[in-house]
């Protein structure tokens, strides 16, 4: 049973014996220690606020690690229809490399630069999914294969865990949860971890030849929806973004059982971060949130009330039409119909074929 507001109503028992009945009692008493301003009359509470937001994002990400010369290497390059894939790789720390598809539409290679794609993916196959090689039920998964046809340049790396970035797990366990425990021990956090690579990402694409490092788009759905929403709360440099099937609220999706998982969460984060702080810290970039009417895992009713709060800080800056969100009638999926032609606007982009 919820409530109106979709959290669990709770009954207590005599004695508790379940973990998880403890989780959510301790959830349903959980408050936002520093929620958004929206009665406060001050103007100068909205920029506080946020200041105090980005502070806590960096604290609860914890640790970066040491930077090192990324030595970019293409291992090999594929003709396809349209466009050039080529399996490139580059270093993020000194123990950890990063496999990534780069996608140069043909009409690129002598064209001055111009908008280029960060293309993260979610749960499933990793990297080759978006790029149009693996295939799952998820409708419409290809869209680093869509903006590369559409005439953009496209890198879409494996996330840790995922890919060819996957360590062999015993089918009895899953190996984002497995990872979070050996960082936990070693004093890391996995979230940060791909957030790390991520920047490291733009920075690949930023310094290629064919990219003007003022129009870098990031997009992702599920999981890549998380690491896209952070990375565009983080840096800068993400022009524009498109968060897809994630953006809700976590106190809401975490009373889900089973539905967050070891690569995206911060420790201590309920109560202390939430959706819309980090929609807040993109203001007032451009950020496109897709939400499908029937996605369990990040109910619309949550989405809804985190982006109205959100719009309020964007209206604040005076970018009201920087914040769209997209709901359409499905489940956990990639749209992409207002996605596209709104990274086209913003990226300063015109689309080859739509």
């Amino acid at each position: 049973m919820h409530d109106d507001s979709g959290g669990p109503v709770l009954t207590p028992p005599a004695r508790n014996y379940s973990p998880w009945y403890q989780w959510m009692v301790r959830l349903a008493a959980t408050v936002h220690e520093d929620p958004l301003p929206e009665e406060d009359p001050d103007p100068e509470a909205f920029p506080a606020w946020l200041a105090r937001r980005r502070r806590r994002l960096v604290e609860l990400l914890g640790p970066e690690p040491t930077r090192v010369p990324p030595d970019f290497e293409t291992l090999e390059s594929t003709e396809c229809d349209g466009y050039r894939r080529d399996k490139v790789v580059f270093d993020t720390e000194d123990s950890m490399s990063v496999p990534a598809y780069l996608l140069v539409p043909d009409q690129r290679r002598d064209s001055p630069p111009g908008a280029a794609v960060l293309a993260c993916h979610g749960h499933g196959p990793g990297k080759s999914q978006v790029v149009g090689l693996e295939h799952t039920d998820m409708p419409n998964a290809d869209y680093a294969l869509q903006l590369a046809r559409r005439g953009y340049v496209v890198l879409a790396p494996d996330l840790r865990c995922f890919g060819e970035r996957l360590d062999w797990n015993p089918d009895d366990h899953y190996a984002c949860d497995t990872n979070l425990v050996h960082a936990a021990m070693a004093g890391w956090n996995p979230l940060s971890q791909n957030i790390w690579d991520l920047r490291c990402c733009l920075d690949v694409l930023e310094q290629h030849p064919l990219v003007h490092p003022q129009h870098l788009g990031m997009v992702g759905i599920s999981y890549g929806g998380t690491v896209t929403l952070f990375t565009a709360a983080l840096d800068p440099r993400v022009a524009a973004c498109v968060v897809s099937g994630y953006f809700s609220s976590w106190a809401v999706s975490h009373t889900m059982p089973w539905n967050m998982c070891g690569s995206q969460i911060l420790g201590g984060m309920l109560g202390r971060l939430e959706h819309e702080d980090l929609g807040a810290l993109v203001a007032p970039r451009p950020m496109l949130i897709e939400t499908g009417t029937e996605d369990d895992l990040f109910p619309l009713g949550a989405a809804t009330e985190s982006v109205r709060r959100v719009r309020l800080v964007y209206d604040d800056v005076g970018a009201g039409d920087h914040l769209v969100h997209d709901v359409f009638t499905g489940g956990h999926e990639w749209h992409g119909a207002e996605a596209l032609p709104f990274l086209d606007r913003w990226l300063g982009h015109t689309p080859w074929s739509a």
